[in-house]
C-alpha cells in the first residue's frame, strides 16, 4: 500500500475557525475525516458522530490547513475525495485501526471475546450449517451476543459492518482474509418414485425429456453447465422462487431439480432423493470464511473463525 508522506507527530491541531486557543485532538479529526469520506456527506457524518455540522466542517478544514492540500471537492450535491484525500484516507484508516488495536489489547478485548458478532451467509446454508455453530459459540462465550444476516444476495461486509461471512463460490480478489473450509457440488436429483415412473437421464441432453422444477433465486440461470464445458438450456415446467420449494417438488416425485449438494443432505440420508448425472458434474465449489480484519482480528472474530472452520471441515456434506 502506498503511504502518504505526512507528519503525524503533532498531537493537536488548531481549528481553522480562528478562535484563539481552540484546539482539536488529531485522532478525533482523523476519525471525522474518515467518516466523511465513507458517507460522502458532512451532514450524515454529523448525525453518525452526534456532532454539529459546523464542527465537522471545521475539523476537515483544520486537517486541510495542516497538510496543505484539499481533501474533498465539495458541490451542492456531492462530496468527493481529491487524489490527496484518497491517499490520506488510507493512511488515516490504518492509523485509527492501529490505535483501536492498541487500546483493545490494553483493555483485554483481544484476549477475551466480548461484544456482538455480526455474520452473514446465504439463507439455507446459514440456517442449516452456520446457525448451529453460532449457538455453540454463544454457549461457549456467554458474554457474547450475535447478529445474523442470512440473505441470498451479495453482501459487502465492510460497507455493511459485518464481522464474518461464510461464502460459497469462487472469490474475487479483495483485501479480505479468506480461509477455505470445504466444498459443495451442484447436483441434479429426483425421487426414487419419479425415476421408477419416468426413467433416469443418462446424459445432460436427456433432461429435455424430463419435468424440471428450477429455482429462480439470485444465482439461478436457465443454462445448466456441466463438465467439459457442456451446456444445456433448461425449459423448466415449474419455476420456484426458493430452493426449498424446488427441493420439495422433487422430494414429492413431481420432477427433477438442480441444487447444491448440502441443500438436500437430509433428503439424501432419508432416501427421499437420489443424485443422477454425477459423472457430468462441474468441479466442486469452494466454501470460505471471510473477515476484513486480517492479523488484527479481535478475539470475538478469531474465536468464531476457529470454531466455524473446525466444524465446517468436519461436516461430511461439505467435503
Amino acid at each position: 500500500m502506498k503511504t502518504c508522506c505526512l507528519a503525524y507527530d503533532i498531537p493537536t491541531i488548531v481549528s481553522s475557525a480562528g478562535k484563539k486557543g481552540k484546539r482539536m485532538d488529531r485522532w478525533q479529526a482523523m476519525r471525522i475525516f474518515v467518516k466523511v469520506a465513507e458517507t460522502e456527506s458532512f451532514a450524515e457524518t454529523a448525525r453518525h458522530l452526534h456532532m454539529s455540522a459546523p464542527a465537522v466542517t471545521r475539523a476537515v478544514a483544520s486537517l486541510e490547513d495542516l497538510i496543505g492540500a484539499r481533501l474533498f471537492v465539495r458541490t451542492t450535491r456531492s462530496v468527493k475525495m481529491t487524489e490527496a484525500g484518497s491517499r490520506y484516507f488510507e493512511d488515516c484508516r490504518r492509523i485509527l485501526a492501529d490505535i483501536a488495536e492498541a487500546e483493545a489489547a490494553a483493555g483485554g478485548s483481544y484476549a477475551t471475546p466480548t461484544g456482538t458478532l455480526s455474520l452473514t451467509a446465504s439463507v439455507l446454508f446459514g440456517q442449516m450449517h452456520v446457525l448451529p455453530i453460532v449457538m455453540d459459540y454463544l454457549d461457549t462465550y456467554p458474554a457474547m451476543k450475535a447478529k445474523t444476516l442470512f440473505v441470498d444476495r451479495p453482501v459487502n461486509i465492510v460497507d455493511e459492518g459485518i464481522d464474518v461471512a461464510v461464502r460459497i463460490g469462487r472469490l474475487p480478489d479483495s483485501g479480505l482474509s479468506a480461509i477455505k473450509v470445504g466444498t459443495v457440488r451442484r447436483v441434479i436429483c429426483g425421487s426414487p418414485d419419479y425415476f421408477e415412473r419416468h426413467g433416469t437421464p443418462n446424459t445432460p441432453a436427456d433432461l429435455k425429456d424430463h419435468r424440471i422444477a428450477a429455482s429462480t433465486g439470485a444465482w439461478a440461470s436457465p443454462e445448466w453447465r456441466f463438465a467439459n464445458e457442456q451446456r444445456v438450456t433448461i425449459d423448466a415446467t415449474l419455476q420456484c422462487n426458493t430452493n426449498e420449494a424446488a427441493i420439495t417438488s422433487a422430494r414429492q416425485g413431481w420432477g427433477l431439480t438442480r441444487v447444491l449438494h448440502y441443500q438436500i443432505g437430509p433428503a439424501l440420508m432419508a432416501g427421499d432423493l437420489q443424485i443422477v448425472l454425477s459423472e457430468y458434474e462441474e468441479p466442486p465449489i469452494p466454501i470460505h470464511i471471510l473477515h476484513p480484519e486480517g492479523r488484527h482480528a479481535s478475539a470475538k472474530v478469531r474465536a468464531f473463525v476457529d470454531i466455524a472452520a473446525m466444524r465446517l471441515r468436519e461436516n461430511r456434506l461439505l467435503n
